[in-house]
């Protein structure tokens, strides 16, 4: 199989291949169109598929239920080698888990989840972008696609104990009725499939190990490639806040521009080993070094620009970073020429 490049994008990224199924389902759909530009192994910014989801929604043929539809629609290449994996795995319960492991592939905006429940299993979808972010569409989109590739294995008349969306219906209920042929609820706790286990452990009758594990193999090549080309969460924080206004800077900003919500973030950070607070630490005496090396601004115009009350907060944080106060850094780091009376 060929070499991947790496990806360049920053943030959460989605796979080509899947955005080309949207695509492709909207068209059979009678709206939007089928796209061709990108490779199925190429890569775009979350933001750019949410754009692309606009783009459709907005559309004149657009309806309600057009993300269930596009799901409903979803085949094998359009999930590229999670698709692939699946349709040689021997139960819906190794389908399961390989969606739980390599989900990323498809999409870093969302995770999967298989979780048992006595004689049932639910197999959960979690946004990780902040529910403005992420239209309902999208979320329907994704359940209806796990629903499709269940059948992959389990037959096309195959049905889930139950389905829910935590958000409110849109439309008539016929629809998820018949894309999914059972209960369907909304404003439920969470976006889940709930399986039978039976269903769940029983083996296809038809299984190659051998391919199976062909396209593991390759999976784990482009999901260690992903892991290795996507800045760490910590790093894109270090990278916002260095040119951030510090004085209100909140963890609001980089979740933003990461399509993070806040609390999604702080758990990155803290796996990372590291916090919003103490990442805002370090830019801060970052900020005030610069500042004392290279400009004559008095300790009271420093500490507003770097987050602090005042100049006795400045002196303290200082002397915590550095074991000396402002003052004496600045003389011992600028040229004396440079130097002015008043500044520490």
């Amino acid at each position: 199989m060929s070499t991947v490049e790496p990806p360049t994008v920053t943030g959460p990224s989605v796979n080509a291949s899947y955005a080309l199924a949207v695509l492709s389902a909207t068209a059979e759909a009678g709206t939007g169109g089928a796209d061709s530009r990108a490779m199925p192994t190429d890569r775009l910014d979350y933001g750019e598929m949410r754009a692309l989801w606009d783009e459709v929604l907005a559309a004149r043929d657009a309806g309600p239920h057009t993300g269930l539809l596009v799901g409903d629609r979803m085949r094998p290449d359009g999930l590229h080698i999670l698709g692939h994996l699946i349709l040689t795995c021997a139960s819906l319960a190794d389908a399961a888990r390989a969606a739980e492991r390599y989900h990323p592939l498809v999409s870093q905006a969302g995770t999967v989840t298989l979780r048992r429940l006595g004689a049932a299993g639910r197999i959960c979808y979690r946004p990780t972008v902040g529910p403005p972010a992420m239209h309902p569409q999208q979320v329907e989109a994704v359940v209806s696609s796990m629903v499709r590739a269940a059948r992959w294995i389990a037959g096309d008349d195959w049905t889930p104990l139950a389905v829910s969306f935590a958000h409110p219906r849109a439309g008539a209920a016929e629809p998820y009725a018949r894309v999914f042929g059972c209960p369907v609820t909304f404003d439920a706790p969470e976006n889940a499939i709930t399986v039978a286990g039976e269903d769940l452990e029983r083996r296809r009758p038809l299984y190659d190990p051998a391919l199976n594990g062909l396209h593991r193999a390759y999976a784990d090549r482009l999901l260690h490639q992903l892991s290795a080309a996507a800045p760490t969460a910590a790093e894109s924080v270090r990278q916002w806040l260095e040119h951030a206004a510090l004085g209100d800077a909140g963890p609001e900003g980089p979740a933003r521009q990461l399509n993070l919500s806040v609390r999604t973030l702080r758990r990155a950070l803290h796996a990372e080993g590291t916090s919003w607070r103490a990442l805002l630490d370090t830019a801060r005496h970052r900020r005030a070094r610069r500042l004392l090396e290279t400009t004559a601004l008095p300790l009271d115009r420093i500490a507003p620009l770097i987050g602090l009350s005042g100049a006795t907060a400045l002196v303290r944080a200082f002397t915590r970073w550095e074991g000396m106060p402002p003052g004496a850094y600045r003389s011992r780091h600028r040229p004396a020429s440079q130097a002015r009376d008043g500044t520490g």
